[in-house]
């Protein structure tokens, strides 16, 4: 059986913040890297540069996801708010199928990157904003309320003992 819902939705606040962390300190990593032009003015990497930049995040998120959520391993918030991510079977999260879950945790996003390129030139760029949540907002419709991604991954977050 899941945690409860709004158990889980408080570790994901903390986890948000954790990663918050760790993208600005990759992009402090690859400052360096990116060619910036302009004087005194506010500078914009070329689009190259923020794609790869993109990429190096994703990648990064993506290893710290995919490291913690497998072999039994947690992250701290899911240790502080007690919580363990499992298979559906209850056996502990493989690499293949954190992999799954991390790769499913991005449909909120990437929807919401494509409805800012089709509605930016419109004017409703902002509509899209609301698609970040569509994974979490899944618990309120799916009928064991996990998320879109633990649904798509056969996984679950469960309260852990101490």
């Amino acid at each position: 059986m899941s945690a409860p819902l709004l158990r889980r939705l408080g570790s994901l606040v903390y986890e948000t913040l954790l990663l918050a962390a760790l993208v600005l300190l990759t992009g402090f990593a690859l400052l360096p890297l990116m060619p910036i032009t302009g004087g005194h003015t506010l500078a914009i990497a070329p689009p190259v540069s923020r794609a790869v930049s993109f990429a190096a995040i994703v990648l990064v998120i993506g290893a710290y996801c995919v490291y913690f959520w497998s072999g039994g391993r947690r992250t701290l918030p899911m240790k502080t708010w007690r919580l363990a991510l499992v298979r559906a079977d209850g056996a502990p999260v493989t690499i293949r199928t954190a992999i799954v879950r991390y790769a499913a945790a991005w449909i909120g996003p990437a929807l919401a990157i494509a409805a800012f390129v089709v509605l930016r030139d419109v004017g409703h760029a902002r509509q899209g904003l609301w698609l970040l949540a569509i994974n979490f907002a899944w618990a309120f419709v799916d009928r064991e309320r996990l998320f879109l991604h633990d649904r798509i991954a056969r996984t679950r977050v469960i309260a852990a003992r101490p």
